[in-house]
């Protein structure tokens, strides 16, 4: 038995079955687009109550999708299910949960592997053709699927990295719709330099000679070797230089480094370091879509809430004064710094100083 800090048992939610909500009202996107006739792919937990004010939305990160928590039909374990479940932080004796898998994605929802469902397509995939689609697209067909779930008002949502982005967006777009945003380990927006991984990591993959100009689907291929270093600079980029050392050091593989012996190969893998990252590209490339990786690594490079108001992000959360933030982060994430989650408490703590001086004038 396992227990939580207050001693309450904690379990699990189960078996959990998938369930997919139909949009026939087209979803109009930032770019000026629009998604036509989709389908959102979503998992619940818990009860909802008869006041429908327990209800919490957990968004999903770069990789993973609407399953949070419990046991899918194919028996994987959900992403974040150490989190949701009777006696857990998010106590599905108490709240109604939510994962939902964002347009784009390639786990279900309508996404690059989905039929396009213009005449013109010729019943083929979108592929290349999908939408650019952003993160304030994603939370508005969120918004939709809790709408049609009877649930006016959102106890939290919360998230992260990619989710969280999406959490704070969310206190932005519908700021009377959500009690409580909890961001974790996130950003308000990248810098320069993590966008600059992601192009590297999008150049890998439209350079594979099997990408055929994202309609590798027609042409019977998978660009996987694009997949493999894609999803490699991406690790290299969610732990900072002390933990990887912490975590590999200089260790070759089946040996401490005291007594280790090189092969002097440039093409072998001798360190665990490498082992590992080879390891992540290989199964990444195994699961994952390659229009769907170059769509969401856009939306994280666009996500800028301050753009709107001259770079003023206390400017941009002006509108957020019904909603309470917690704001996590951790000392080894490289990509999401402490130092970006102090400057979205900064801001919050801008917005609620003006909110008073203004109060009292």
């Amino acid at each position: 038995m396992t227990v939580n800090a207050k001693g309450a048992e904690m379990g699990s939610v189960g078996r959990i079955e998938p369930q997919a909500m139909h949009f026939a009202e087209p979803l109009p996107l930032t770019s000026g687009k629009q998604l036509n006739d989709y389908t959102l792919v979503y998992e619940t937990y818990g009860t909802l109550n008869a006041a429908r004010d327990n209800a919490v939305l957990v968004c999903h990160a770069l990789n993973a999708s609407h399953h949070v928590a419990g046991v899918s039909p194919a028996g994987d374990t959900g992403w974040w299910d150490n989190l949701v479940g009777p006696g857990k932080a998010l106590d599905t004796d108490r709240f109604f949960v939510i994962g939902v898998n964002n347009p784009g994605s390639c786990f279900g929802s309508t996404g690059p592997t989905s039929r396009n469902p213009d005449p013109a397509a010729g019943g083929r995939v979108y592929g290349a053709d999908f939408p650019v689609v952003t993160v304030e697209d994603w939370v508005d067909a969120q918004a939709r699927l809790v709408e049609r779930l009877g649930i006016t008002k959102l106890a939290a949502v919360l998230g992260g990295s990619l989710g969280g982005m999406q959490a704070l967006a969310w206190t932005l777009r519908y700021p009377e719709r959500v009690a409580n945003c909890v961001a974790v380990a996130t950003a308000p927006k990248l810098s320069a330099q993590n966008i600059a991984f992601n192009e590297v990591a999008r150049r890998a993959i439209v350079t594979d000679p099997d990408f055929h100009g994202g309609h590798y689907t027609q042409a019977g291929t998978v660009p996987k070797r694009g997949l493999r270093v894609a999803r490699m600079i991406g690790h290299i980029t969610y732990l900072s230089d002390d933990s990887m050392e912490a975590k590999f050091g200089r260790t070759t593989r089946g040996a401490s480094d005291n007594g280790a012996r090189h092969n002097y190969s440039t093409q072998d893998i001798e360190f665990q370091v490498e082992s590992y990252l080879r390891y992540q590209g290989d199964k990444f490339s195994e699961y994952f879509d390659a229009n769907t990786y170059l769509l969401i690594t856009r939306a994280l490079d666009y996500f800028d809430p301050a753009h709107a108001h001259d770079g003023d992000l206390s400017a941009a959360f002006a509108v957020a004064r019904a909603c309470r933030f917690l704001v996590v982060s951790f000392t080894t994430d490289w990509r999401f710094a402490p130092q970006r989650s102090r400057e979205i408490v900064k801001a919050l703590v801008d917005k609620a100083q003006a909110a008073r001086e203004g109060l009292s004038s």
